[in-house]
């Protein structure tokens, strides 16, 4: 009479899978925070730090770059970092999460978190 029970156990290890897959996504974002990427412009003229979710926490100007009919090569330039650094956190944002959902079976293109 129970005998067709036995799919309640797959959908318990599946919970417990989620739970396990949940504890880690949030266990990633965090570490994201620690993550820092650096972007440049002006081949290393201006650079940006950034942490992996993308929070700018720092910023590099040579002072060569500073003389006022260059004003906006130096706007520029200090944009185009910011950017960068931008880009690469989040390129590395998703590494972390690629590592972290590695043989789920995601579409492709998924972004996480949800």
């Amino acid at each position: 009479m129970l005998k067709g029970l036995g799919g309640l156990g797959d959908m318990a290890k599946m919970m417990k899978q989620a739970q396990e897959m949940q504890a880690k996504l949030a266990e990633a974002q965090q570490n994201l925070e620690t993550i820092t990427v650096e972007g440049e412009a002006g081949a290393g003229l201006v650079k940006a730090t950034a942490t992996a979710k993308g929070e700018l926490t720092g910023l590099s100007i040579d002072p060569s770059i500073f003389s006022p009919e260059d004003k906006e090569v130096a706007e520029d330039l200090i944009l185009a970092a910011i950017k960068d650094a931008q880009k690469r956190a989040a390129e590395r944002s998703q590494a972390e999460m690629a590592k972290v959902t590695e043989g789920l079976d995601l579409p492709p293109g998924m972004k996480l978190p949800f």
